[in-house]
């Protein structure tokens, strides 16, 4: 095999192909999307009744696969409502901005390294530019438009208020992601998707007390918090569940999505789970290697060449498309004030503090053992000591009830007896004294009444 088949794309080798090369890259890069997307809803469905204990899509195709094909085909011959009060260019336009937003991020993503294409050695990789994680979280902002402006466009009350909900939960957790990132820049070094994957290629050494120990290369491990904190917001920012509060049928009908029908409802629906998937295949550039094999394949020496690593990319991206499915068939959704404490008072907090001991450690790496376990050992201390004598608040005492009572307000409604003890009706009394018998003693003689 050819070595060039096995190393990595750098930026140079990039905006070199053949236009019928880079069209058919997009081509793939679509398909791939819309693919995902119809086989995504029948892995969902199938998932989830296995959870719940039930069949799932079993009647269309060979094993239900094609069910969503068929729902697809009966969307598009609906009937499509237009509401009177929508504003029609934009009603139009906006599942179209969602679902542009999301193929679009699919761009940038390595697919995997360098393969001969007909005697082209290229990148399996649309393209790449020194910023494409940046080119990410403006697709990934970009796309709340789309739901801001459907709910806005219905002229409908529900939609509004889905959309406006949308707009706050996506903004508060994009914050949260881009965060998370930063670690990823710190430790890589580079902005390149293609450079980020190539980064978790070789294993870290870490060097504790003068001693290299080896550590794995995938930042899921190295940036654990990072990882988390970034899945988190990334369940958030796509709107499923327990995070689909847009969505909620409780409360919102069916949120920013409601006046819509037809192939427009199906173009919204699409847009989530093209979403879900290249969310899931972002991670997997990220944090899980990208299209770099898992050990123990790394002992076979061609594991990550030629075609091979896009069968380890497309397996990552399907174990992460399942823990969605997973999230859905267990969790309940939360409340709209749990999910926004969620993402500003905890998210936010952790993520800042763990960039920061993350530099701090960064910025010792040059220093001499003695110096590292100063400047690690003196913080770790304060912060034990610290922890050890923090005052701990404690629990107001819960007032009795005669106290409850007498500290309401005037005015108040008046409260029923606070033995439980109802006396009886006035009423009831009446009825029952006259239904039982009365003996009346009148000198010697006494007869029932």
């Amino acid at each position: 095999m050819s070595p060039l088949l096995a190393q990595d794309p750098t930026l140079a080798d990039f905006g070199r192909d053949p236009w019928w090369l880079v069209l058919g890259k997009i081509v793939f890069a679509f398909a791939f999307g819309l693919l995902a997307t119809l086989l995504g809803v029948w892995f969902e469905r199938r998932v989830v009744g296995y959870m719940q204990v039930r069949p799932g899509p079993n009647q269309v195709g060979p094993f239900g696969l094609l069910q969503t094909l068929a729902d697809g085909l009966k969307m598009a011959f609906k009937e499509d409502i237009l509401p009177k009060a929508a504003d029609k260019v934009v009603y139009f336009f906006a599942p179209t901005i969602s679902v542009i937003c999301a193929v679009t991020a699919l761009s940038v993503v390595p697919f995997g390294p360098m393969v001969s294409i007909f005697g082209h050695h290229t990148p399996l990789q649309v393209t790449d530019v020194p910023v494409a994680v940046l080119l990410l979280l403006a697709c990934s902002s970009m796309g709340v438009y789309g739901i801001v402006l459907g709910g806005w466009a219905s002229g409908s009350t529900y939609p509004l208020l889905g959309g406006l909900r949308s707009s706050a939960q996506m903004i508060s957790y994009e914050v949260a992601m881009g965060l998370s990132i930063v670690a990823v820049f710190m430790t890589a070094g580079t902005m390149s998707t293609s450079g980020i994957v190539a980064a978790q290629g070789d294993g870290t050494q870490l060097t504790i007390f003068g001693q290299p120990i080896p550590a794995p290369g995938w930042y899921a491990i190295l940036l654990l918090p990072s990882f988390i904190i970034f899945f988190i917001a990334t369940v958030g920012e796509t709107n499923r569940a327990p995070f689909d509060l847009p969505e909620a049928e409780s409360e919102l009908v069916a949120g920013f999505m409601t006046e819509y029908s037809s192939l427009k409802f199906a173009l919204f629906m699409l847009s989530e789970y093209v979403a879900m998937v290249t969310m899931s295949a972002v991670t997997t550039t990220l944090f899980l290697g990208g299209w770099r094999a898992p050990w123990p394949i790394t002992i076979w020496e061609g594991a990550n060449s030629g075609w091979w690593p896009m069968l380890w990319f497309f397996g990552k991206v399907i174990a992460l498309v399942f823990v969605f499915v997973w999230l859905r068939g267990t969790l309940p959704r939360l409340r709209y004030d749990q999910f926004m404490r969620l993402g500003w008072k905890v998210l936010l907090p952790i993520n800042l503090v763990w960039i920061l001991v993350l530099s701090g450690l960064r910025s010792i790496e040059d220093w001499d053992t003695r110096g590292k376990v100063i400047a690690v050992g003196i913080p770790a201390g304060i912060l034990l000591i610290a922890t050890i004598f923090w005052p701990s608040r404690k629990p107001e005492p819960t007032p009795t009830t005669q106290e409850q009572v007498d500290n309401r307000p005037h005015g108040s409604f008046p409260l029923p007896p606070m033995d439980l003890q109802v006396p009886p009706s006035p009423r009831i009394t009446r009825v029952v004294a006259e239904r039982e018998p009365a003996n009346i003693v009148a000198g010697s003689d006494s007869r029932e009444v």
